[in-house]
């Protein structure tokens, strides 16, 4: 048998999460030196997965499957692909840049370190299970710690914030699950007996109306920790309340998990419900995209604005799954992994000047940039990324989305290219009133810069968006034979045809959406 390197990412910061909770309580301060130590090693077992995946094929690597409750068809049923591959190395990147970030913890600090390590094993379980039982679990087991998180760590209104999100996600929790013990029952009546399994899940039958309904309560579910519009209203809370690494890994994976939903089990599952609920999840993301950016134009909190950014940046990523084309898809998921470094590292850099001024005001800052040069440069080269700037990660990821969106929805592309010049509205505004012009301030007169620590911290983002951003090559490499997979079964189980470049397909397809 190989090394179950799979089920090896899950348990390493589940038992490092014990370990930290067994520490000593009088001495916290090894709270956090172990536990970043520790989440180091599902980082180092990405990696070797990373390198070990095999480009090119579509199909699941390093399956794990073991019948667990047989009578009931479920089984642990683990798997990776090119898409659910760059976001367990993106969640496992990130928690150690965020627990090295949390030294502004200094209360009940081994609970903390251990919720953000069984925080991590739970979203690595959602992005591996081939299970739905199992993947329901993961999901479940992923918002306690969080809720936590968010409770006890937070800001002023940190229980308002964590019951809001505790509730939201509960909600969407409860109609995921009802579905997937009705596919289960379809399930068996087809196939003589009830499976969970995903892989045999699509070899069920499902009539249209059966599908649109799954469509709807999976979908709403995910939509729902995307979030899209008009369900985001949990989210700029949770972002403003939760401590910085809360934020961090809130927008740059937990997020993550709604779009990783849509895309792994709604066009797969539901393939007749996609393309005729194409238009209105391409109306809700565009939607978001806008609204998003425009209410982030008006905010006055700096990390506020940042929350609402994550709005419009998703509302991206859903464009490009439900433009149902390669470009669109592919730019879906390398944009999930972009949004996850570029907002995780506004989120770094809004807490760094939080520890030193401890208001996020806008207002309350203004010529930082002669201040805090080095602070300033990063959040300026941040802010470009996040922005679209060629050269950078978020130009790559947004690029493919407008080019494959335009393809099959040209007029919902046409309106989502004014948040690209929205996004710069508002970031690039921010930056001007924080950091250009003289010192409006005598409290900010000596600030001091960024040190070592908060380099170290934004060193490796700052590489990995330049690096996507000059070369994305290896990472669309390892996405796009998963999307053409996902397309592909589109195009046999329905009439939809996938448009292309150089084919006639564009027309006939706005001209069935009447457009």
């Amino acid at each position: 048998m190989d090394f179950p390197v799979l089920t090896t990412l899950i348990v390493l910061p589940m038992a490092a999460g014990v370990a930290v909770l067994l520490l000593p309580r009088r001495r916290p301060e090894l709270a956090l030196p172990v536990a970043i130590a520790a989440s180091l090693l599902p980082l180092g077992a990405s990696l070797w997965l990373l390198v070990r995946f095999e480009t090119g094929v579509a199909g699941f690597q390093f399956v794990e499957h073991v019948n667990w409750y047989e009578p009931w068809g479920i089984s642990y049923h683990l798997g990776v692909d090119g898409i659910s591959l760059l976001l367990v190395v993106l969640t496992a990147f990130l928690f150690p840049i965020s627990l090295l970030a949390s030294t502004a913890i200094k209360d009940r600090v081994h609970l903390y370190a251990a919720s953000m390590l069984f925080l991590e094993a739970g979203i690595i379980g959602v992005f591996l299970s081939l299970d739905l039982i199992v993947f329901f679990v993961f999901w479940e087991v992923m918002l306690v710690p969080m809720y936590f998180i968010i409770g006890v760590w937070g800001g002023g209104r940190r229980v308002y914030a964590a019951v809001k999100f505790f509730l939201f996600t509960a909600f969407g929790s409860a109609l995921m699950l009802a579905a997937i013990l009705s596919l289960a029952f379809v399930a068996r009546d087809q196939l003589g007996a009830p499976t969970f399994d995903f892989v045999q899940l699509l070899g069920v039958d499902l009539t249209r109306t059966a599908q649109f309904w799954l469509f709807a309560a999976f979908g709403l579910s995910f939509a729902i920790k995307v979030p899209l519009f008009p369900l985001h209203t949990w989210l700029p809370d949770a972002h403003v309340e939760a401590p910085t690494a809360g934020s961090v890994i809130l927008a740059g994976v937990l997020l993550k998990m709604g779009t990783y939903g849509l895309l792994r089990f709604n066009l797969t599952l539901f393939p007749e419900a996609t393309v005729d609920l194409m238009p209105v999840m391409a109306t809700l993301a565009v939607i978001g995209i806008v609204y998003g950016a425009v209410v982030a134009i008006v905010q006055t909190d700096i990390k506020r604005l940042v929350a609402y950014s994550s709005v419009s940046h998703l509302g991206f990523v859903v464009l490009g799954i439900f433009a149902l084309t390669a470009q669109g898809l592919q730019g879906g998921v390398i944009q999930m992994i972009n949004h996850g470094l570029t907002t995780g590292a506004l989120f770094l850099l809004v807490g760094m000047i939080y520890e030193r001024r401890h208001t996020r005001e806008i207002s309350q800052f203004g010529g930082l940039g002669s201040v805090m040069p080095i602070f300033a440069g990063a959040f300026l080269f941040t802010a470009f990324a996040s922005v679209g700037l060629p050269g950078l990660n978020g130009f790559v990821g947004e690029f493919y989305v407008l080019v494959g969106s335009f393809l099959s929805l040209p007029v919902w592309a046409v309106v989502a290219a004014t948040g690209v010049v929205l996004a710069a509205v508002y970031l690039l505004w921010a930056y001007q009133r924080m950091f250009t012009g003289p010192v409006t301030l005598e409290e900010n007169r000596g600030l001091s810069d960024l040190n070592a620590r908060e380099i170290v911290i934004l060193a490796p983002i700052a590489a990995l968006i330049l690096f996507l951003g000059i070369y994305p090559k290896p990472a669309l490499d390892r996405i796009e034979p998963s999307v053409d997979a996902i397309l592909q079964r589109i195009e046999q189980t329905t009439d939809y045809r996938v448009p292309d470049f150089g084919s006639g397909a564009v027309v006939d397809l706005v001209g069935e959406h009447g457009e």
